[in-house]
This record gives C-alpha cells, structure tokens and sequence, in this order.
C-alpha cells in the first residue's frame, strides 16, 4: 500500500524567492519530503501541482494565491 502524504500549508505575506522553473516571483515554497526545496510562480505551482503536493511535507504559499496543491486528493 502506497501512502499519500499532504504537505503541512503554511500561508505567508510575502515569499523572496525565485520560480526555479521560470524565475519569476514565486508565490510557492515547498519543503521536499527526501531533503531540499522548491519554489515557483503561480502558473508553475499550479501545473505541477499535483506531482509536488504527494512528495511536499511543507508548503508556503504566498497570502491571496491559490495553490491547486492544497486541495489534493489524499
């Protein structure tokens, strides 16, 4: 049985960091289940969310901006 993990969402005035895809302002900042991180832009976050959300133990997302991840199924 494989188990589905759904990252702890934190909600942030403002994020500092860069889209690692686009460099854009990212408005998605996640902590990876295996170590290390990831941050996107709202169109990146939202594409791919739902291959990030099942490996995320963390997100930050950036107040106002909805996250498709967040409401991923378990």
């Amino acid at each position: 049985m494989t188990t589905v993990m759904s990252p702890e969402i934190v909600v942030v005035d403002s994020l500092a960091e860069r889209c690692d895809r686009c460099g854009a302002a990212a408005k998605l900042e996640l902590s990876l289940a295996g170590g290390g991180g990831l941050a996107f832009c709202g169109h990146h976050a939202n594409k791919y969310a739902g291959q990030l959300a099942p490996v995320s133990v963390k997100a930050a997302v950036e107040n106002g901006f909805a996250w498709a991840g967040q409401s991923h199924p378990a």
